[in-house]
């Protein structure tokens, strides 16, 4: 494949190496052992992006993504790697930023809500069984047809304890409650707390319009987001990226096949999303990744092996890099073989000799073509990065953090107080209406209905701060639209 001007050079071997912008969209995998450069690809390949005005999310699992903004050339390795590959021409230079981080330490808090999770992604952090999953989606409905809107940790522990409370009433038309699985949610939800979740639950909830910007000069923003405290919860970060693609999913547009992609969306760690994984939810990813590239959004999975991935999934990255695997045991062996077998066959290339053989920074590369035909797989060294190796200092990272565009935005939490205020008044005012009908009814004898009970037994509960707005039907992205729910805001 020769180049031309759009085309990204990514790799130097016998044959140099090119992306294709238009195929990008179609996903891809960078796989390898621990310490083979799976994570300097990674950077590699979005400084490309970045340059020809692609936007691109990334999970900084090790903190070793940070120096992005800052030109390299510092690193006497890669001073190296570009001389034995004979690069004249090549520039350090350093790219547009934003830093990203859950606990809102290390860059911009990212937050959501309860209401936008979900019960299905939920349930999944939760660590909950199938009767527990099934309980937290009474939960749900309850809210749903109550107009009680759900936004943090403590609206969702005040509702399973409302729901818990009342259980017989809500036997005839939603079924059988158990205290039991009210107990393991409300369990759950303590411990998830302690793991911080109640800073990631609230708002002002991500907008991920925010993601999509590009700088003065046309360069893709690279967004990082600090991930090495959230992957102590190793469950609840592939969890929170599953909800990030979803609701990019569902606010994108459709666009069908751009000349380059809207975003590129880099999964590190990418195992940890199937681990465990019930088969409804594995499911529902693989029609997230197959259904996201009509939005112009490419998926790159990062993994130690191909084979940490579901089959379905695997067969929809085009576009692969594979670093050296260990093979020591029979079992390394075979994996080895299996991950040779995923790319197209080049006869001058022993495949499954060559994954043992990588030096670091080498790999097989195999990628799309014009007509989207996976080309022979071909072993090369991967270009060397640009931007610093060496992370930023706390000081450069707040200072960069400051200079943000969105700095102030995600940082001013929603004003708790006021959103109890009004719920109160809320409650006042369903109290007064309340004692109005329960006079009526002395009036007129007539019994009081089911609603009725449910609204009085909400007001005894306002008490709890179920953090909603009564009346106001919810809305959620669980999975987007394709899953049968659509977003109003």
């Amino acid at each position: 494949m020769g180049s031309t001007p759009s085309a990204l050079w990514i790799a130097k071997g016998k044959k140099d190496i090119f992306l294709l912008p238009h195929m990008a969209n179609r996903h891809g995998l960078i796989a390898g052992a621990t310490g083979t450069g799976k994570t300097v690809s990674l950077r590699v390949l979005a400084e490309n992006f970045s340059r020809i005005g692609v936007p691109v999310f990334m999970a900084d699992i090790k903190g070793d993504l940070s120096g992005l903004p800052l030109p390299g050339g510092e690193n006497p390795k890669v001073v190296e790697r570009i001389k034995k590959l004979n690069l004249k021409d090549f520039n350090f230079e350093g790219f547009p930023v934003v830093y990203w981080d859950v606990f809102g330490e290390q860059g911009h808090p990212v937050r959501t809500t309860i209401s936008e999770m979900g019960p299905l992604l939920l349930s999944r952090i939760l660590n909950l069984n199938e009767v527990q999953s099934g309980v937290l989606n009474l939960i749900f409905k309850i809210a749903d047809d109550n107009g009680l809107l759900l936004l943090d940790l403590k609206d969702l522990k005040a509702m399973g304890q409302f729901v818990g409370d009342h259980a017989e009433q809500f036997k005839t038309q939603y079924g059988n409650i158990s205290a039991a699985s009210i107990g393991a949610i409300q369990r759950n939800l303590l411990a998830l707390e302690e793991q911080g979740g109640d800073k990631f639950f609230g708002e002002p909830a991500l907008d991920v319009q925010d993601f999509m910007q590009t700088d003065p000069s046309g360069r893709g923003i690279i967004n990082v987001l600090s991930a090495d405290k959230l992957m102590q919860s190793p469950k609840l970060y592939g969890t929170f990226l599953l909800w990030m693609l979803s609701e990019l999913f569902e606010q994108l547009p459709e666009v069908g096949d751009p000349s380059k992609p809207n975003l590129i969306f880099f999964f590190d760690e990418a195992h940890l999303l199937f681990d465990d994984a019930p088969k409804i939810l594995i499911d529902k990813i693989e029609q997230v990744v197959r259904l996201i590239r009509s939005k112009g959004v490419g998926v790159y999975f990062v993994t130690q092996n191909p084979l940490d991935l579901p089959e379905t999934i695997l067969g929809q990255l085009g576009n692969r890099i594979q670093h050296a695997l260990r093979a020591f045991t029979p079992k390394d062996q075979k994996s080895v073989k299996a991950a040779a077998e995923t790319f197209r066959l080049n006869p001058k290339l022993n495949v499954v000799k060559a994954i043992t053989e990588l030096e670091v920074g080498e790999a097989l590369l195999s990628v799309l073509d014009e007509k989207g035909s996976p080309t022979m797989v071909e072993r090369a060294y991967i270009l060397p990065p640009r931007s610093r190796l060496a992370p930023l200092s706390s000081e450069e990272r707040n200072r960069w953090i400051k200079e943000s565009i969105l700095y102030g935005h995600y940082e001013k939490t929603v004003d708790r107080e006021s959103a109890y205020e009004k719920l109160r008044a809320r409650a006042e005012q369903l109290r007064t209406e309340s004692q109005e009908q329960a006079v009526q009814r002395r009036q007129t004898k007539e019994p009081k209905s089911q609603a009725e009970q449910l609204l009085g037994a909400a007001v005894k509960s306002a008490a709890h701060a179920i953090g909603s707005q009564l009346g106001r039907q919810i809305i959620r992205g669980v999975l987007g639209s394709i899953f049968g729910g659509s977003r109003k805001r």
